[in-house]
């Protein structure tokens, strides 16, 4: 592991601390910290979280983590021994929300798709059937030209 990704790991780590623990702001719900992008020169942060919630829950959190930004900053640059205090930027993650999206659509696929009974089978093939009578009849016979 790089010295980069340690103080990613390092970072997000503390700010996860910082808010569960030290942030008594009620607007803050129940956030994540999912992942952290440092820059190559360690001075610019990008915080990702998540917020388990409403919509309306999601916009009070961002509110409050704005707002308490510059804190979080020197508690970082206190605890994190690097030679400037990291600059840091809060972002929403949206990626949970699109795996359980994607999830809710693979398991409606995977019912389409499970086996039928008798009974559905049946049900199927009679409107197989009505399909194809009132389709109009093709000529199958080909011609053969003299």
């Amino acid at each position: 592991m790089s010295r980069h990704e340690r103080v990613e790991e390092a970072i997000r780590k503390e700010v996860s601390l910082i808010i569960h623990d030290e942030l008594k702001d009620p607007r803050i719900g129940f956030v994540t910290i999912t992942r952290v992008e440092l820059t190559q020169d360690l001075r610019n942060a990008r915080i990702f979280y998540s917020v388990l919630g409403k919509e309306e829950d999601c916009k009070k959190t961002k509110l409050a983590l704005e707002s308490a930004l510059g804190y979080i900053r020197s508690l970082v640059a206190q605890r994190i021994n690097l030679r400037f205090a990291t600059e840091l930027m809060f972002q929403e993650d949206h990626s949970i929300e699109y795996s359980v999206r994607i999830e809710e659509v693979i398991n409606k696929i995977k019912e389409l798709d499970r086996p039928l009974d008798s009974s559905d089978e049946a049900a199927r093939l009679n409107t197989i059937k009505e399909e194809r009578k009132s389709e109009p009849k093709k000529n199958l016979r080909k011609h053969k030209k003299i």
